[in-house]
């Protein structure tokens, strides 16, 4: 089997590998990178609906969960989202802005794909697809770490680990990089799926299930954490940018509340209109405030089909916390097979937070999902790949 020999190999070539890789070529060192995928960037190519939410101009450390909150903040403050969009620029690339700060491609992902690997051609870098890493060894005398692929062995001066997390295994995710880690004695914190749809079952499936693909802006708290944003419902439950988000807080068996009308004080408004309308009917009113079949549908869980007059105290109470308060506990979450992210991961405090590297295992870099960082939805996880990947790349050595 013969051997070939880089500065740097890279495995994983998703947004940080790719962003690490491009850093390191223009810093003149040979470059590898290995994915066992047939195409590189396939996360990046489905993000944003197909349209990559490549970052978040707002992101700020604070939009990042992991046990240890400060360990993002040297990367981005070092490279911000101003820089990525510098970089896209550069290459020609039109984006938009949706919600605020979130910045699309106005095309496709491809286009922000298409970016990095121009980049990585440009800087020298070599990308072999479809390579899977049978072994990886630590040679102390030599300096170097070997690793073992179908075709070839490669030697290595430095080793990044891109590999990502565990989110959506249709797309190659495997719990690789993990196993890196602990073979070289660093803590992995537990992992679980994030960003993920919530799943009910019996009555609360059926109710969600016959109002599939209705939104409604809603506020949920989950965890003690509130947020506010669309609720989408689906044919197994609960979707939606605020349910994904509130899905990082969850804990299973526990209930999330729902504030289905988060600019109304209900039991106030029930007994005004009680005094204002006394003959209107209370369903047609929630029909307005959100629309027909949504509210419609509360009014037939919350037994609503009466007038604002026969209403009592008691009564608006009780109707004023269905629809402020609502809780529900999920029967579960769609799991990986949907979740956009992973909390967990490679514990940061066994990882330099400025270079990336493994501080007890020399030339050993985690990059990316890979560690336990995870951003919000709405770009905040690729403005981390490409800080970790740029952090990374410009630490690493000829």
């Amino acid at each position: 089997m013969n051997d070939s020999t880089w500065d740097v190999v890279i495995i994983g070539a998703g947004a940080a590998g790719l962003m690490c890789a491009l850093t390191a070529g223009y810093r003149g060192c040979s470059v590898l990178v290995l994915d066992h995928a047939n195409k590189p960037g396939k996360k990046i190519l489905m993000s944003g609906g197909g349209r990559c939410n490549f970052t978040n101009l707002n992101s700020a450390p604070t939009d990042f969960f992991s046990q240890n909150p400060h360990f993002c903040i040297s990367a981005l403050k070092r490279y911000t989202p101003a820089h990525f969009v510098e970089l896209i620029e550069r290459h020609g690339v039109e984006y938009v802005e949706k919600a605020a700060g979130q910045l699309f491609s106005a095309t496709s992902s491809k286009a922000i794909l298409d970016v990095l690997l121009t980049e990585c051609d440009w800087a020298g870098v070599e990308l072999r697809l479809k390579t899977s890493v049978e072994s990886v060894n630590w040679c102390d005398e030599n300096a170097c770490y070997t690793l073992a692929t179908p075709k070839e062995r490669v030697v290595a001066r430095s080793l990044v680990v891109a590999t990502g997390g565990l989110s959506i295994p249709s797309m190659g995710a495997s719990g690789f990089g993990y196993e890196l880690a602990r073979q070289f004695g660093l803590e992995v914190l537990p992992t679980t799926a994030a960003l993920v749809p919530f799943t009910f079952s019996d009555l609360w499936k059926s109710r969600f299930s016959e109002l599939a693909g209705i939104t409604a802006d809603v506020e949920v708290e989950c965890g003690g954490v509130h947020y506010r944003e669309p609720l989408l419902m689906t044919h197994r439950g609960l979707s939606g940018p605020v349910i994904l988000k509130a899905s990082t807080h969850w804990q299973a068996g526990t209930p999330i509340t729902i504030n289905w009308l988060p600019d109304t004080d209900a039991v106030e408004t029930l007994k005004e209109r009680r005094m204002s309308m006394p003959k209107r009917r209370v369903s047609t009113w929630l029909k307005e405030k959100l629309s027909q079949r949504l509210g419609g549908a509360l009014a037939e869980w919350f037994d609503l089909e009466c007038t604002f007059a026969e209403l009592s105290n008691a009564h608006c109470e009780r109707i004023g916390e269905s629809l402020n308060a609502m809780r529900l506990t999920p029967s579960g979450t769609e799991g990986w097979r949907t979740a956009e992210v992973t909390l967990g991961g490679v514990n940061t405090d066994e990882v330099s937070s400025k270079t990336l590297e493994a501080k007890l295992q020399p030339g050993l870099y985690f990059i990316g999902e890979v560690l336990d960082v995870t951003g919000q939805l709405g770009g905040h996880n690729f403005q981390w790949a490409w800080a970790s990947g740029v952090a990374c790349g410009n630490a690493l050595k000829k």
